[in-house]
């Protein structure tokens, strides 16, 4: 499912809005019980999980690569990126795929929510806890009128630099 299709689906947007509709929207998922969320400028589409090729000597949290469409894939669990408990995969589990800097790369998640809009007041920064807690991951939280979600730095979470230097190597 494209990020179109799936705007389409859950808002009733049309295809023809543009980048500029993609602004200041979020497309929300679950690891574990916890909300996260990801610009939507970011996501390329949704697919369900699929047969995944493993690669040597990548760290334990890259599962390896897909096919998509003729184009190679590296794939990540987000699960164990966070240091959760590794799950079994099920009709829930499904990739997402962003683009960063030119590189693609399918982030593997619980299940998918919504596409949540935000406005800039709901928009938060993160509260620093204390020099123990690295919230590297987390660019701000956005508050709903029921959720607190997480936003996810999306260069951070797939660490850009390190990507390209494991599929380069």
């Amino acid at each position: 499912m494209s990020t179109n299709d799936y705007l389409e689906e859950e808002n009733g947007l049309e295809e023809e809005n543009g980048l500029e509709d993609l602004q200041g929207k979020y497309l929300s998922f679950y690891i574990v019980d916890t909300m996260y969320a990801l610009e939507l400028l970011n996501v390329i589409e949704i697919i369900n999980i699929q047969m995944i090729t493993s690669v040597p000597h990548l760290p334990n949290y890259m599962k390896g690569i897909i096919n998509l469409r003729g184009k190679i894939i590296p794939v990540m669990d987000v699960r164990l990126k966070f240091n959760q408990e590794q799950q079994e995969y099920n009709s829930k589990t499904c990739i997402i795929v962003v683009s960063m800097q030119d590189a693609q790369v399918g982030l593997i998640v619980d299940s998918v929510s919504e596409v949540v809009p935000a406005k800039e007041e709901q928009i938060l920064e993160i509260p620093e806890f204390s020099e123990i807690n690295d919230n590297k991951y987390i660019s701000n939280i956005l508050k709903t009128e029921d959720e607190i979600i997480m936003i996810l730095d999306c260069a951070e979470l797939i660490g850009i630099e390190q990507l390209s230097s494991m599929i380069e190597d």
